[in-house]
């Protein structure tokens, strides 16, 4: 596999003899609404980057789930939030397009948060953003509030909304959600699969190593870091031993970030590296030899091609 391989499909694949169904599901919420785990544990294996800081998913993911004779394509979009910079409006722009073409949308709150302010902003524009697409209603984490609680936010949210089905979930654990797999597979379209049936992903190698490595950094440094880097592959050389090198470039946008992404001796780096060296092993299921830079960049929150390699539109980022 070369360097430019995308994970994606040619045509229309199809499945086995008998009624398939197909189509898309594109998940929003507010940032850290639960998005990302529901996406791997639906298609049971990690494809979305996952941490416990807000705004981590910053394009448009697709993972490919498949239930019964059913093909479900799992759109995980970045969280809806109030933009301020170039960065988060494209991020915003991006999740409202996710749902565009969705064939069935499901919104994730919280349990605990309740209708925040930010819910409030999104049951708001489903009707002019979405028309008459079907909503369903999936309130997450419900093991931190009692079941009173529970029935009381749920009929609030319906009160506000007309979803088509309400489901209790627990991403992290799994409760709930094998119902809600099941149930999007029978609402899928009748038609051929879109992907192969062993594909979990449309994003191209080079994005899912780096969107993992951007992970680890993530989740190693302090809360007013990770959102002014970003990580590029920026070669992957398949050797004739079967294993992988890739180079990746870590864009950071003050000179101050560079030192603490090093590390003290490089000890950060190093972590990080390895970190995400071996995930990347284990998704491919052969060796990887990793090799991370960091350059300053002060002006990449601005770059169009910083955009691109993001999966982004920068002109979203405007206005």
């Amino acid at each position: 596999m070369s360097d430019n391989d995308d994970i994606t499909p040619a045509a229309p694949i199809g499945g086995p003899e008998g009624e398939t169904r197909a189509g898309y599901v594109a998940l929003i919420g507010e940032p850290n609404a639960g998005k990302s785990t529901l996406l791997n544990r639906m298609v049971g294996a990690k494809v979305s980057i996952v941490t416990h800081k807000v705004q981590t998913t910053r394009a448009r993911i697709r993972g490919v789930a498949m239930e019964e004779q059913s093909q479900i394509v799992f759109v995980d979009t970045p969280g809806l939030f109030r933009p301020r910079r170039r960065l988060d409006r494209a991020m915003v722009a991006a999740a409202w397009s996710g749902v565009a073409d969705a064939d069935m949308v499901v919104l994730l709150v919280e349990a605990h948060r309740g209708i925040t302010d930010g819910v409030r902003a999104i049951l708001d524009a489903l009707p002019e953003r979405l028309g008459r697409k079907p909503v369903a209603l999936a309130i997450n984490k419900i093991d931190k509030v009692k079941s009173e609680q529970l029935l009381k936010l749920a009929q609030d949210l319906n009160d506000a909304h007309p979803f088509v089905k309400t489901f209790m979930i627990s991403a992290e654990r799994g409760h709930g959600a094998a119902d809600l797999k099941e149930w999007l597979g029978q609402e899928m379209p009748k038609g051929p699969w879109l992907y192969p049936e062993d594909q979990l992903a449309d994003l191209p190698l080079r994005m899912i190593a780096a969107e993992m490595t951007r992970e680890k950094l993530t989740l190693r440094l302090h809360q007013e870091l990770p959102y002014e880097l970003t990580v590029e592959t920026e070669s992957w050389q398949e050797r004739e031993d079967g294993s992988a090198r890739v180079d990746q470039m870590i864009y950071v946008a003050r000179e101050g970030h560079k030192g603490i992404v090093l590390g003290r001796g490089g000890e950060t780096i190093k972590a990080v590296s390895k970190a995400a060296r071996e995930e990347l092993t284990e998704f491919l299921g052969r060796k990887v030899h990793l090799f991370l830079q960091v350059k300053v960049r002060p002006n990449w929150l601005e770059e169009k091609e910083r955009y691109s390699e993001m999966g982004l539109d920068y002109k979203d980022g405007n206005g």
